[in-house]
């Protein structure tokens, strides 16, 4: 592994500190990790591979910024009568960040070096929106998981129109995250999220953001 590679993967391990209950945990370097410990591997040809790095990268982000989104959710409003749910909904996510987090790895994969920036970005998002009550962390909900989906529904297109028999697989994971994502969508809806105040501005704003995210993970 490269030079550039090995940083890109000390700064994955320093930017994943908070990925469960608010807790800070400690891990080894990823690139120290045996590859068999990882989910898969997706095998490449090199016309394949900087499709695939892109794909893998930014997914790993933007599940990165979402767990990062849930913590700062719960640490307003973790106490409340909406606890429960924003748990249930980051417990998922952090199955999202993990497995992205060991396909990185299986598939040296460098992070986006944007992480550090998207830790913070993320929680002040999500404990932001909490601060406006239930309603508005619904909407920040909503708004990310819309735009979450719409971005897993784009990959999936491109990777069945590539090849969808070598990227059955990623193909599976893509959907099955995609699905949940939606569910969260959905969750965010009946829970009154259009309720939140200036609903369709705040939206407008986080949807945009998350859009201008998606756009600089892929290329940094």
């Amino acid at each position: 592994m490269d030079r550039a590679a090995v940083l890109g993967m000390r700064q994955l391990c320093s930017g994943l500190r908070v990925i469960s209950g608010g807790k800070r945990q400690c891990c080894l370097p990823v690139y120290m990790v045996p590859a068999r410990q990882c989910s898969s591997r997706v095998h490449t040809d090199d016309g394949d591979k900087a499709l695939l790095d892109r794909v893998i990268r930014v997914d790993h982000a933007g599940e990165y910024g979402a767990n990062r989104i849930y913590a700062g959710q719960m640490a307003v409003l973790g106490r409340s009568s909406v606890g429960p749910i924003i748990q249930h909904m980051w417990n998922q996510e952090k199955v999202h960040l993990k497995t992205f987090t060991e396909l990185m790895v299986a598939n040296r994969v460098r992070p986006t070096i944007l992480l550090p920036f998207w830790n913070v970005a993320g929680f002040v998002l999500g404990a932001g929106t909490a601060l406006l009550g239930k309603n508005g962390a619904m909407a920040c909900t909503v708004a990310v998981e819309e735009t979450i989906s719409n971005h897993y529904n784009n990959q999936i297109r491109t990777l069945m129109e590539r090849d969808p028999e070598k990227h059955k697989e990623l193909l599976q994971t893509i959907k099955k995250f995609r699905d949940e994502e939606m569910e969260h969508h959905d969750t965010g809806l009946e829970h009154d999220a259009e309720l939140a105040p200036a609903y369709l501005v705040l939206k407008t704003f986080i949807q945009a953001g998350c859009r201008a995210a998606v756009y600089l993970s892929e290329r940094v």
